[in-house]
């Protein structure tokens, strides 16, 4: 047998008994951009009100679903990784959340009759803002894992200022005696503060994580 015929065996042997690591900074930092692209047409959804852009978000949820069952299934076969399998389990999960409530947000003001107002926009563009600085973050953990935490930090402020829209929009709305407007407009606010919600939750992960690497 030539050396090189059993450097082949040898190699696909080691390959086999210590599989090559999945490159989960890559799988994340792809997820993230995906978020973020939902969160830009939540924006341009909330500005113009435009149906074609409702179904573009529709269909980034179609997406994202997608894109959350590859990343899932790629943790579960993994031999090892260069991460916390909770935090990467975590990220994934709340990252697809995101998308999730741009989606609900969309398809229920639709079913609703009801058109976007300032609120909606404030919160969107907040929204957008954080999702940028998780990309950001999640796409330094690979090189530069200690620059990700002032990411994580921009994503939790974000957070905070839905909140705050969240209050606000809330306390203008319950004036007055359309209940069943009121309701309907709650649910919709409510949707967009479950996403900030869930941005949080990526930022706490990302900054869990820069934690333990550094």
């Amino acid at each position: 047998m030539s050396d090189e015929k059993r450097q082949s065996i040898v190699s696909r042997l080691f390959e086999r008994v210590f599989p090559k690591m999945p490159d989960f900074f890559s799988l994340l930092a792809e997820q993230c951009q995906n978020v973020a692209q939902t969160a830009g047409r939540l924006v341009e959804f909330m500005e113009t009100g435009d149906p074609a852009v409702g179904q573009s978000i529709r269909q980034d949820e179609h997406d994202a679903d997608r894109i959350k069952i590859r990343n899932l299934h790629t943790l579960n076969e993994a031999f090892s990784t260069p991460i916390d399998r909770e935090d990467i389990y975590r990220a994934i999960v709340d990252l697809d959340e995101i998308v999730n409530y741009c989606k609900s947000t969309v398809s229920e003001m639709e079913v609703l009759g009801l058109a976007p107002d300032k609120h909606c926009l404030e919160m969107a563009m907040h929204i957008k803002l954080g999702t940028d600085a998780l990309v950001q973050g999640y796409s330094r953990l690979a090189k530069a894992p200690q620059a990700a935490a002032a990411d994580a930090d921009t994503a939790r402020k974000a957070e905070r200022r839905v909140e705050k829209n969240y209050r606000r929009a809330i306390s203008e709305l319950f004036v007055g005696d359309d209940y069943i407007h009121m309701f309907k407009r709650r649910e919709i606010y409510r949707h967009l503060s479950n996403a900030a919600d869930r941005m949080a939750n990526c930022a706490n992960t990302l900054h869990d994580i820069v934690v333990k690497m550094c």
